[in-house]
C-alpha cells in the first residue's frame, strides 16, 4: 500500500458576480501578503507561521474588508509568504548571495488557496457541477474525469489569458506493483528527432514554438503599438496570453501521450541524465532545447512509471554519442543502444544487428495517442 498524492486541474466558469468576487479575493490576498512582507522585510529573525497567523485577527479588525475573505484562504497567504522567507534564509545560509521578496504589484498575484475546509464539490449529474467555495458562491466547474481519494486543498488560479482553472489536491492509497523487467529500452532525446529509441523509432520533433513563432511576432507588435491601460492594450494581451497557452496545451498533450506509450509498453526506460539548465547555456541552440522540453518529458516518464510499477533508469550521458558522426543516419540508434546497455545491462555492447528505422511523425502521437501505428511513418534502409 502507498499513498500518492495527485492534483485534478478543471476549468471554472464564473458569471459576471462571482469573477468580481474572486478577482477582490485575489486582490485582498496580495494586499495581505504585501502587509505583512512590508513588516518581515530586512528582519534577521523570521517569526514563526503561528505568530503570523495570531496577527490576522487584529488585521481584520483594522481592515474589516478582509472579513469577506474566508480565513483559511489568509492563512494559506502567511503560509506562502513564511515559505518564500524561509526558502530566501537557506539560501542565504548556503552562502548564496540574495536579495530581498519583491512586493505583489496589480495583477501579478494569481491564486488563494482553499485548505481542508470553505469548499465543496458537488455533483449535478450535468455537464457542469458546481464548486462551492466559501464567501465566493457556487461556480460552475467542468470535471471532466473522476475525482478518486480524499480531497485535501482546492487552488483557485486566474490564467493571464484571463481563464480560471481549480486544482483539486487529494491523497488516496493505492497498490503498486512493481513489474517484473522483461521489456526494456534505452532512450535518445534530440533536436532533429525528438527521440530515437533501441527499437528503432524516431519520433519527429514538433517543433511548436518554431512553427507558432511568426504568429506570436505579429501579435507581439500589435502589441506593442497599444497603449498601456487602455481596452485594446488589454485585448490584445489576452490574444497573446492564449497563443502562449495553446501552445503549452500542445505540447504538453504530445508529451503525456508519448511518456504514457513507453511507461505501458516496457518495464524499463533508460534515458540520459541530463543537465539542461548547463546546455541551455548554448545560446545558439537553447531554443531548440526548451522548445523540446526533455525535462518535462522525463519527469512525466518518472511520474507515470511510479505509479505504473515501470521503472525509469538515468545513466550518465558522457560518451553515448562517442566516435559518431553527425552524417552517421544511426547515431541516435547507436545512442540508444548504449544508453540501454549502460542502464540495464553490460557498458557499451556492441550492436549485432541493424534495424530498419521508421520516423515516426508527431501528429500521429496526437492523434493516435501512441506511435503503435508505426506503419503510417516513412521508413529508410540503414546504411551499411
Amino acid at each position: 500500500m502507498q499513498r500518492i498524492q495527485l492534483t485534478y486541474k478543471f476549468r471554472l466558469y464564473p458569471k459576471k458576480e462571482q469573477e468580481e468576487k474572486l478577482l477582490e479575493t485575489l486582490d485582498l490576498c496580495r494586499q495581505t501578503y504585501n502587509y505583512f512582507l512590508s513588516q518581515l522585510n530586512g528582519k534577521e529573525k523570521i517569526p514563526s507561521r503561528l505568530e503570523l497567523q495570531s496577527q490576522l485577527p487584529k488585521l481584520k479588525r483594522e481592515k474589516p474588508e478582509l472579513n469577506r475573505v474566508h480565513s483559511k484562504v489568509l492563512q494559506m497567504v502567511l503560509h506562502r509568504l513564511y515559505s518564500n522567507l524561509k526558502a530566501l534564509s537557506q539560501l542565504k545560509k548556503n552562502g548564496r548571495k540574495v536579495g530581498r521578496l519583491r512586493f505583489k504589484g496589480k495583477g501579478h498575484y494569481k491564486t488563494f488557496i482553499y485548505n481542508q475546509s470553505g469548499f465543496r464539490l458537488i455533483n449535478t449529474g450535468k455537464r457542469l457541477n458546481i464548486l462551492h467555495l466559501s464567501k465566493i458562491g457556487d461556480i460552475p466547474i467542468r470535471i471532466h474525469r473522476t475525482v478518486e481519494g480524499r480531497v485535501k486543498q482546492a487552488i483557485i488560479k486566474r490564467h493571464s489569458s484571463g481563464k480560471w482553472f481549480a486544482y483539486i489536491y487529494i491523497e488516496k492509497e493505492v497498490y503498486v506493483t512493481q513489474r517484473e523487467p522483461r521489456r526494456v529500452i534505452g532512450i535518445d532525446v534530440g533536436i532533429k528527432h525528438f527521440l530515437t529509441d533501441s527499437d528503432g523509432r524516431q519520433i519527429e520533433n514538433p517543433k511548436l514554438y518554431g512553427k507558432t513563432l511568426e504568429r506570436i511576432r505579429v501579435v507581439q507588435h500589435w502589441l506593442s503599438r497599444r497603449r498601456k491601460g487602455s481596452k485594446n492594450h488589454e485585448k490584445q494581451r489576452i490574444k497573446l496570453a492564449r497563443l502562449y497557452e495553446r501552445l503549452t496545451n500542445q505540447r504538453d498533450n504530445f508529451l503525456h501521450k508519448l511518456s504514457r506509450f513507453y511507461v505501458n509498453s516496457y518495464d524499463v526506460v533508460c534515458v540520459e541524465n541530463l543537465n539542461i539548465k548547463g546546455m541551455v547555456r548554448n545560446h545558439s541552440l537553447a531554443q531548440k532545447i526548451l522548445d523540446a522540453s526533455w525535462g518535462k518529458f522525463l519527469q512525466l516518464l518518472e511520474f507515470k512509471a511510479e505509479r505504473a510499477g515501470a521503472l525509469v533508469v538515468k545513466v550518465n550521458p558522457r560518451g553515448t554519442s562517442e566516435g559518431l558522426s553527425y552524417e552517421d543516419p544511426l547515431r541516435d540508434w547507436i545512442s540508444a543502444c548504449r544508453i540501454k546497455m549502460r542502464g540495464w545491462s553490460s557498458p557499451d555492447s556492441p550492436t549485432e544487428t541493424k534495424p530498419l528505422l521508421v520516423e515516426i511523425p508527431a501528429s500521429l502521437i496526437v492523434e493516435a495517442g501512441s506511435p503503435q501505428a508505426s506503419a503510417v511513418g516513412s521508413s529508410q534502409e540503414p546504411q551499411s
